[in-house]
């Protein structure tokens, strides 16, 4: 019955918004979460390793009046995850769970601000584990803290505007597509209860900062990770006629997996395959015995993404025959679940209601209807499989407005996320995004 209820509210256009009286807090607010905000980026930290910031939001949460659990999530390996839950309850109500991602990307910063990252580690996954690298908050989730911190202020600050139950995650390991699945497998559900709604927010470069892009429907495609060995038989680079040389072969099979989507795919089926790593030999006279390659796939169906592992495997298997390679040299691919995630689908009558919301906060004029996007994120895996819990994930534009419309001007995009000179507008952005996600979470804790 209470389900039934619950299900029915979704449908009724009840959306107060974040009450303008409370422009006053957020003013009062911004120069300390700016502050936090630079301090997160200059300290950024690789996934599984965000140990630093996982303590930074949880105390600031704590300092909130929150119930928090740090140390949240087990990883396949047994591993501890630095998750963060924190729980606030607000009378009877619906459960909506705020979720913001913590960790970085081994990326060496190019943005030239004052408060620019200069954290250098090793890498510890992956064919190149172990090698020095830039970390950098290249994907904004610098940002997604902070504006958690602040909204979870601005909730208890706003107490008599909602009621219900929050649950608001900081969650690791976005990037290596494994940390919702790492609270999940923690029983999170079990131990803090099931949320009623998802919601969050990611910032891009697509919109000017002040205002933000909502999808309905299909939102970020599916992203399945593959691990492919190329084998071959090995020798002295004189004479490759006496062996089977895996980085031609490697080459040749990186160019016939192209034709998967241009051939393979329904053409109205979008897909995206794409080698983002490969590695093999030591030395430039030695051919070696094998090359790996590491690969990521987009898919927005169960069908078009058994298409692109069938003709991953397919044409590997083929190649290899062709070549005239013996059964034991046969090449692998390995589909690597741990770190794939689902479609993401933001919920069509909740994504209606925040679109309202929005509307109603910040202006129709900074509100766009964007298009689906082959990017990923694990928040969907929070939604349960087949949408079981409905999610809206929206956009926050980050770009400095001047410098936007200039390169829109331009014909051209300004840096976006995943490249080193990714650069958020902090002040704007950070408001932007503390006064819609609250207002958004008041008008759905009704």
């Amino acid at each position: 019955m209470i389900r039934f209820g619950f299900a029915l509210l979704l449908s009724v256009s009840v959306a107060p918004v974040f009450a303008q009286d409370n422009s006053a807090f957020l003013k009062q607010e911004m120069p300390g979460l700016v502050d936090t905000y630079k301090d997160i980026h200059a300290h950024p930290e690789l996934s599984h390793f965000e140990e630093r910031t996982s303590a930074l939001l949880a105390g600031e949460l704590r300092k909130a009046g929150y119930a928090v659990t740090d140390h949240v999530g087990v990883y396949p390996d047994g591993s501890r995850a630095f998750g963060v839950v924190a729980i606030l309850k607000n009378g009877p109500g619906p459960t909506l769970l705020v979720r913001a991602d913590m960790d970085a990307l081994p990326i060496v910063e190019e943005t030239g601000v004052p408060y620019a990252s200069q954290i250098v580690t090793k890498t510890s996954s992956g064919q190149n584990s172990g090698q020095t690298t830039g970390v950098m908050h290249a994907c904004g989730h610098d940002v997604h803290t902070t504006v958690l911190i602040g909204t979870a202020r601005a909730l208890v600050a706003a107490k008599s505007q909602w009621h219900g139950t929050l649950m608001l995650i900081g969650q690791p390991s976005e990037e290596t597509i494994d940390g919702a699945k790492a609270l999940l497998a923690d029983r999170l559900y079990e131990r803090f209860g099931r949320p009623d709604m998802v919601i969050g927010l990611h910032d891009t470069n697509q919109h000017a900062a002040g205002s933000v892009g909502l999808t309905a429907g299909s939102a970020m495609s599916g992203a399945t990770s593959v691990d492919v060995t190329i084998r071959g038989i090995g020798g002295h680079g004189a004479y490759p006629f006496a062996g089977r040389d895996p980085v031609v072969l490697a080459a040749m099979y990186i160019m016939q997996i192209q034709t998967i989507v241009s051939r393979e795919e329904d053409p109205r089926e979008p897909s995206v395959v794409t080698v983002g790593d490969i590695y093999g030999g030591t030395k430039r006279n030695i051919i070696p015995d094998a090359v790996k390659l590491e690969l990521t796939t987009r898919a927005f169906s169960e069908k078009s993404r058994q298409v692109i592992l069938d003709g991953l495997r397919q044409m590997a298997t083929g190649l290899a025959t062709s070549a005239g390679l013996p059964p034991d040299k046969m090449p692998t691919v390995t589909v690597l679940d741990a770190e794939s995630t689902p479609i993401l689908f933001n919920d069509p009558a909740m994504s209606s209601r925040v679109r309202t919301t929005l509307q109603k906060t910040l202006g129709a004029a900074n509100v766009f209807d964007d298009p689906p996007t082959m990017a990923s994120e694990d928040v969907g895996a929070f939604g349960l499989e087949g949408n079981k819990i409905p999610t809206v994930y929206f956009w926050l534009g980050a770009m400095y407005p001047d410098r936007f419309a200039a390169a829109k001007a331009a014909g051209r995009e300004l840096p976006g996320p995943h490249t080193s000179k990714f650069e958020p507008d902090p002040e704007p952005t950070l408001e932007t995004g503390v006064r819609s996600l609250t207002a958004v979470a008041i008008s759905l804790l009704q």
